[in-house]
């Protein structure tokens, strides 16, 4: 039966796997643009194209490195949820 400590847990698991998740994709974007940002107010630049695409680009790199992680990590929530459920129903 689900007890509301074991539904606490499963989404306390659930919650921090998204965290990190989101923490491997967001941040390195997050880091460029704040060196774009620091660039840009020193040379006093103010185009639009200069912050968004390198942004675009190290997220996009990121998610190319980060995949096969990022699945795999997925995939282990899954299957444990799925090994877990014959003793949360009955």
């Amino acid at each position: 039966m689900v007890t509301p400590d074991t539904a606490v847990d499963l989404i306390n698991q659930a919650l921090h796997i998204v965290m990190l998740l989101v923490t491997v994709l967001v941040l390195p974007g997050l880091l460029v643009g704040l060196l774009i940002s620091l660039f840009q107010a020193a040379t006093q630049i103010n185009e639009q194209t200069l912050s968004f695409l390198p942004r675009l680009l190290v997220t996009l790199a990121a998610i190319g490195f980060a995949y096969h992680w990022a699945a795999q990590m997925l995939m282990d929530f899954c299957v444990s949820i799925f090994e877990q459920a014959s003793h949360l129903v009955g």
